[in-house]
C-alpha cells in the first residue's frame, strides 16, 4: 500500500497547507494553515511557559515549536483530511489503494472507503512521525558528538552569567517586549542633544 505520508525531513520543517495541496480540500488546507500558525505559536509562547520540563529546554530560537510541533501537526492533519479522490489523483495509480483521511473514512457512505481505512492511515502517519523523530535525535545526537569535538557545544559560565541575549545582542521572538533592548536611533541622539 502507498502512503500519503511522505518520510521526508520537509514534515518536520514545515506543515504549510502548501506541501499537502495536492491530497486535501481547499477548506482542509485553510484549517490546516490556520492550526499551522496558531497551535505551534500557542506552545511557544504559552506552554512553554507553563509546562516545567519545556522551562528547562534551552531553545532560545523555538525550534522545537516551529519544526516538531508544526510538522507533527502538518502530518497528523494530512492523515485526517486527505480526500480519497483528490489522493487517487496525486498518485495517478490504479494498482494501490492509497489510505483516505481519517475524516472522509467516517463520514463517507462510499463501497471504496471503510473506516478501518482511515485509522490504519492515522497509524502510518503516526509511526512516520515516530521515525522522523528517532531518526532527528539520532543524526542531530551525531552531528552534536562531532561538532563538540571541534568547539563546546556550551557557553562558558561567565557569558551564561550575562546571558546569551546579551552575547548575541538580540532576543528571539520578542513579541511582547520580553526584556527586549532596542539600541537608539540617530533621531533620538540628534534629539536628546539638541
Amino acid at each position: 500500500m502507498q502512503h500519503i505520508f511522505t518520510i521526508d525531513l520537509r514534515i518536520f520543517n514545515d506543515s504549510t497547507p502548501q506541501t499537502y495541496a495536492g491530497i486535501v480540500d481547499s477548506w482542509a488546507a485553510m484549517l490546516m494553515g490556520v492550526l499551522a500558525g496558531s497551535i505551534p505559536w500557542y506552545t511557544m509562547m504559552v506552554l512553554h511557559k507553563k509546562i516545567t520540563f519545556l522551562k528547562q529546554v534551552d531553545d532560545t530560537l523555538g525550534v522545537l515549536h516551529t519544526h516538531a510541533v508544526a510538522g507533527l501537526l502538518g502530518g497528523l492533519s494530512a492523515g485526517i483530511f486527505a480526500k480519497p479522490n483528490l489522493v487517487k489523483l496525486f498518485y495517478n495509480s490504479n494498482i494501490y489503494k492509497q489510505g483516505p483521511g481519517l475524516l472522509y473514512s467516517i463520514i463517507n457512505t462510499n463501497e471504496e472507503v471503510h473506516v478501518h481505512d482511515g485509522f490504519k492511515q492515522m497509524g502510518y502517519q503516526i509511526v512516520g512521525a515516530m521515525f522522523i523523530a528517532a531518526w532527528n535525535i539520532v543524526v542531530t545526537s551525531l552531528v552534536c558528538i562531532f561538532v563538540s569535538r571541534l568547539v563546546d557545544l556550551k557557553m562558558h559560565e561567565d557569558d551564561l552569567e550575562i546571558g546569551d541575549d546579551a552575547v548575541h545582542g538580540e532576543e528571539a521572538y520578542a513579541l511582547w517586549g520580553d526584556g527586549q533592548r532596542h539600541p537608539p536611533t540617530i533621531f533620538r541622539r540628534i534629539a536628546t542633544r539638541v
